[in-house]
Formats: C-alpha cells, structure tokens, sequence
C-alpha cells in the first residue's frame, strides 16, 4: 500500500443504530444488530464495554425517544462501505446548549485517520445545530490516541474527573462554531 493512501484524508457516513439495534447489540446479538442497522458491524460492537454502552443507549431510547437524532450511529468509510467504529453524542443539547462527543474505532482500523473523521463529522453536525453552543470531549487520561485526535481542532481542557472504576479523565470544550468553515 502506498503512503499516499495511507495519508489520505479518511471520510466517513453516519448509519443509525436504532433502539432495536441498540438491544441486540447489548444482548450480543451481532447478526441482529447488523440487520436492524441495515451494515455488517463489526465483533468489537459486541465486546463487553461496547454490549454495556449500547444497553445504556438503548435504555435511553426508552426513556426519550427524541434523543434518537444525537445518539450513537455507525461510522462508516467512504467510499469502500466498511463500518469502522462508532460515533454520536451523548444525548441532545443541554439547557446550556453543550454536547458531549464520543467515538471508538474498530481496533483494525485504529491509526488511520478515522477517528478524526468522526470527530470532524461530528464537530460539523454540531455546528449545524442553532441550539448548540459547546461541544465537550471527556477522555481518559491514559488515552494518549484520543487525546491525540482531539489537537488538531481547538478543544480548550476545562477540568477533569474521575473514578475507581474509569480512573482520571480530562474535560475538554470547543465553541461549536470554531471548525466550521468561513461561508
């Protein structure tokens, strides 16, 4: 493979994992998860932490179903129709019109751009929106990648938190209008 086409901006579309994919996800049912989402997932969206991430989504769902729009959907390559991770917000905006990201890439495909991708993509569809004024990244300190990505596009660390179980991890905030282009 050439280094051109490793160094090649990566693209990605958001495919919806809805409530019904949400819930085969979390009972390990990839084959269903795939076939409500309407793509070939991947294993790692039925690994543990991904099974329990879903469930929560899914619970979610349940309880708000207008939060559909900003959840988790599959991030997937363009143009090759490969899905390579996941990505959404934690829920809608709130009061204060903030948005948390989040993302994870499939582990074959990680160091490849597409994280940015996501982020970027995300970052756009934040913009968009006339209610959001913040977007807001928590990453775990020892997530040297994710920190990584996130460099490149303005976030500003704003505090951290932590626990037993998840440990330290840095807060982080950007306008939501500081990558979107000049019109």
């Amino acid at each position: 493979m050439s280094t051109e086409l490793l160094s090649s901006p990566k693209r990605v579309r958001f495919v919806e994992l809805g409530a019904k994919a949400l819930r085969a996800l979390a009972d390990g049912d990839l084959a269903g998860g795939s076939a409500e989402a309407g793509v070939a997932l991947d294993e790692h969206f039925v690994c543990d932490r991904a099974r329990w991430i879903f469930g929560y989504r899914a619970d979610q769902l349940a309880k708000d179903p207008s939060a559909a729009p900003w959840i988790t959907r599959a991030a997937v390559s363009e143009p090759d129709g490969v899905v390579v991770g996941d990505a959404g917000f934690h829920g809608p905006p709130d009061e204060a019109g903030v948005v948390e990201v989040g993302y994870t890439v499939v582990p074959g495909y990680r160091r490849q751009g597409y994280a940015r991708a996501m982020l970027a993509a995300l970052l756009d569809r934040a913009a968009a929106e006339p209610g959001v004024t913040t977007v807001r990244a928590t990453i775990g300190a020892d997530n040297s990648a994710s920190l990584a990505t996130i460099a490149g596009f303005g976030f500003t660390r704003v505090g951290e938190k932590g626990n037993e179980r998840d440990g330290v991890a840095f807060v982080f905030e950007v306008p939501a209008d500081a990558n979107r282009p000049a019109e």
